[in-house]
């Protein structure tokens, strides 16, 4: 594929994400009556990325997340060369997203400027420490990449992978929505942080800082847990023929 191809696969995967899981939680979590909820929120952050895995993963490799695209790298997994091209699309992509959700949320009355963001202590869902939110987003971002590494194996069950990263999105966001509104994806951060403003803004350096780092340590894990004679395919689409 080309670097265009990819881009765009990763910048529309990424809107995606940001448009469905953070539409889900300003739009339809809190809806009189039949609101969907955490459990709700959570299974629609899982199924952007099992949808857009399927859509577009033989494109780019979907990882829509500036933290797994440094995790593969670090695992061996994806050229450094290509890392700038990936988080700008997605953090285009998040942005993008997040106008547009604004814009949506903004037509109905009473709408306070909430697009879901990240924070912590006062800005925390439930007003855990700073501590707590770093350690949580830390420990999550490194299982998610262990999963994403492990069922993108040539040695796991093949065409299973886009079910496994979903529903391990979907276990993470029921951890940790009380905890930090759950981020694990510093471009999912960045979207709404830059549109809301204030708190969300001044926290937001660090839901890129804790992701990438549990991100970092979940593929050196794996490449070393995982390591055999063979080489292991990189997880960015398929060349082109």
């Amino acid at each position: 594929m080309t670097n265009v191809q990819r881009g765009l696969a990763e910048m529309i995967g990424t809107f995606w994400l940001v448009f469905g899981g953070c539409g889900s939680a300003v739009l339809a979590a809190a809806f009189p009556d039949v609101g969907i909820g955490l459990l709700g929120v959570s299974l629609a952050f899982g199924l952007t990325v099992v949808t857009m895995a399927y859509s577009i993963g033989h494109i780019s490799g979907c990882h829509l997340n500036p933290a797994v695209t440094l995790g593969l790298w670090a695992g061996g997994r994806f050229d450094a060369k290509d890392i700038p091209l990936y988080v700008v699309a997605q953090v285009a992509g998040a942005v993008i997203a997040a106008f547009l959700l604004s814009y949506v949320a903004a037509g109905a009355p009473g709408y306070s400027g909430g697009l879901a963001s990240n924070g912590f202590g006062a800005h925390s869902p439930g007003l855990y420490s700073f501590q707590a939110a770093m350690v949580i987003e830390v420990v999550l971002t490194f299982i998610f990449l262990l999963v994403i590494m492990g069922s993108t194996d040539t040695r796991a069950p093949a065409g299973h992978a886009p079910l496994a990263i979903g529903l391990c999105l979907t276990l993470i966001h029921l951890i940790s929505i009380p905890v930090t509104n759950t981020s694990v994806n510093p471009a999912r951060s960045t979207g709404p942080a830059l549109l809301e403003g204030g708190i969300a803004l001044d926290q937001l350096m660090w839901f890129w800082i804790a992701p990438i780092v549990g991100a970092l340590i979940g593929g050196f894990v794996y490449k070393t847990l995982g390591a055999d004679a063979t080489v292991r395919p990189p997880v960015e689409g398929e060349a082109l023929p």
